[in-house]
């Protein structure tokens, strides 16, 4: 028996989460029968992604249904939180047990004494269905699972604590039992470039549900594209025949939907994946998915729902920021070994990769107005010491010669201790702190770029961490690639600088997202398969300017007075490092306080 006659012989649909409740049938969304019978094609892995109220939670309840009646096997639900399992296990789970007959005395009752059956642990004769938060370690990682369902998957964390991706970990409870195993992964997509189900998709076969007209009998997809509306009113909403042009009525959907079939658009993908929108949905009518698009339109957040929960689309995020190409055009004729007057100092910004150590050095003048200098890869293994000894003899003999005679040296270098070679990273830059040699380590959120108290943390293994505000720096860092020149911060390049620089640079998206607590929160993301090392380089080279400012009392102020407001005749010129300003010791300029005791008094 197949999951879908299971389901259409056995299930029924409980009232708390149904608007049609009692004896499933299937012919009423005919297009769910394709979808629960993959999972009896013998794959190791289903992938279904599409927008919300379709099936996905019917498929999952019709899995676990499924395995208590006839086929006995230890199960696990994986949830986005422990909350949300706990809520599917009495609101979705626990009415289908209740109301589906054959499953009924298969889990005992909770409250019986030694019956298995908990919130979020039921057992059943030969196995049982366990439910957890991705956000939990610990449940994924202990003993095998033969049938993992993955719910709501791009709403994850991107790690569950500190042990890595939850649905790797949740793949690896299943390996023991072979081709026997199954994974499913359910989402509606979000962010286009990070969203989960979206990457699952595109390695899978990607079938979707071809329809024929009921004009000219063209099978095709219902697509957004192909709506017909009259003067933007929605209720004159009809779908057009991408082959013949008639307009289909919503009263034909349904003798359409009978008609459909799955076609696979990657059919040599082992992996069976299902992408369906609302217009096909027999509940929802093609005026009621325009009302809510016209609904949605002008806010950015609610057009991202709209096409997340409406259409199964992943959004695609077009915020304002610098074209690479138009970037590349604006490089200048200098080089590493004549910078240009304006520069009076320079930092540097390192980036670790498993086989490379990248490095940008930027000049900086008044009003923060930057110079790329050079870009340097240096490949190998960082792993050995003979890298960081090219480093440390690059940083050293690195000078730079201005235009009107002045020599510069590296002023600070920040490098990302956060990914690969944290040891080393730790090695290298704690011996060096008084070359202001600084290792760092990039945090998201709103915090101010550098930060103004540094401490030692068993956490960092005693070594010193700046922890840099990542998303405060490139906020201010894509501001200013988009600035004129002529206005304070603007950016100069390099003539050395290739089109891949200006590509990695400008690789990344902000978007507004939920943080841990639920809150909406602002944050940059990178598309899947982007690099962004350039990008990353030159936020760790602005943080080093920033840690100059901040422990060196260094300020931007330009050599010559004639460019020098009046109140910035007092502040210290930038100048090469054995001559900048130090920080005025702890220990000096502070006024001893001495504790009077009236115990020391009276011993005389």
């Amino acid at each position: 028996m197949t999951l879908s006659q299971w389901a259409d012989e056995r299930l029924y649909l409980s009232p708390e989460d149904s608007a049609e409740y009692g004896k499933y049938r299937s012919a009423r969304a005919p297009y769910q029968r394709g979808v629960m019978d993959a999972f009896n094609e013998g794959a190791v892995e289903i992938v279904v992604m599409s927008s919300a109220q379709m099936f996905k939670t019917l498929i999952a309840k019709a899995m676990i249904g499924y395995h208590i009646d006839l086929d006995p096997a230890p199960l696990l639900l994986v949830q986005p939180t422990v909350e949300m399992a706990e809520t599917f296990s009495k609101d979705r789970l626990a009415p289908m047990i209740r109301d589906t007959p054959v499953l009924q005395g298969k889990v005992r009752d909770a409250k019986s004494r030694d019956s298995g059956n908990t919130i979020l642990k039921k057992s059943f004769p030969g196995g049982h269905i366990t439910m957890i938060g991705a956000n939990a370690p610990a449940p994924l990682a202990m003993r095998p699972i033969r049938i993992v369902i993955c719910d709501e998957v791009d709403r994850y964390p991107p790690s569950a604590g500190t042990e890595g991706d939850p649905i790797n970990l949740a793949r690896k409870r299943t390996i023991t039992y072979r081709n026997k195993r199954r994974v499913v992964l359910l989402s509606t997509p979000t962010i286009k470039g990070i969203s989960r189900i979206e990457r699952a998709w595109n390695q899978s076969d990607q079938r979707r549900f071809h329809v024929p007209c009921p004009h000219c009998g063209h099978e095709h997809v219902l697509k957004w594209e192909n709506i017909s509306i009259i003067d933007e009113k929605p209720e004159t909403a009809c779908m057009a025949c991408p082959e013949c042009g008639a307009l289909i009525n919503n009263s034909d959907k349904m003798g359409m939907l009978v008609a459909g079939r799955w076609v696979a658009e990657n059919p040599e993908s082992p992996i069976p994946g299902f992408h369906i929108n609302e217009l096909y949905s027999p509940w929802r009518s093609f005026a009621d998915v325009a009302a809510d698009f016209y609904a949605a339109r002008g806010n950015p957040e609610e057009e991202k729902t709209w096409w997340n929960t409406s259409m199964g689309e992943p959004f695609e995020v077009t915020g304002e920021r610098a074209n690479p190409e138009t970037l590349a055009d604006r490089r200048e004729n200098y080089d590493a070994v004549t910078v240009p007057s304006g520069v009076v100092v320079v930092t540097a910004g390192l980036d670790v990769q498993n086989d490379r150590l990248e490095i940008e050095f930027v000049g900086w003048g008044v009003g923060e107005e930057s110079w790329g200098i050079e870009y340097v890869v240096l490949n190998g293994n960082p792993a050995e010491a003979e890298m960081w000894q090219r480093l440390d003899a690059l940083l050293i003999s690195a000078r730079f010669v201005t235009e009107d005679g002045r020599t510069l040296r590296v002023g600070a270098c920040c490098i990302d201790s956060g990914g690969h070679h944290v040891q080393q990273v730790y090695e290298f830059a704690t011996p060096r702190a008084a070359r202001n040699v600084w290792a760092i380590k990039g945090m998201w959120g709103a915090r101010p770029v550098w930060p103004k108290r540094v401490a030692r943390s068993k956490k960092y293994r005693g070594h010193i961490v700046r922890v840099i505000g990542v998303d405060t720096a490139k906020d201010t860092i894509y501001a200013r690639l988009l600035l004129a020149e002529g206005s304070p911060g603007y950016c100069h390049f390099a003539i050395s600088y290739d089109e891949n620089w200006f590509v990695q640079a400008t690789s990344e998206k902000r978007i507004t997202k939920p943080d841990k607590r639920g809150n909406e929160v602002r944050t940059w993301i990178k598309p899947s398969g982007a690099r962004n090392e350039a990008l990353d380089c030159r936020v760790y080279a602005y943080a080093a300017l920033q840690g100059l400012k901040i422990e060196r009392r260094l300020a931007l102020a330009s050599r010559r007075a004639v460019e020098l407001p009046e109140e910035a005749e007092t502040l210290p010129l930038v100048v090469p490092l054995e001559q900048a300003p130090k920080p005025v010791p702890k220990s000096q300029g502070r006024v001893r306080r001495v504790a009077s005791s009236t115990y020391m008094r009276r011993r005389g």
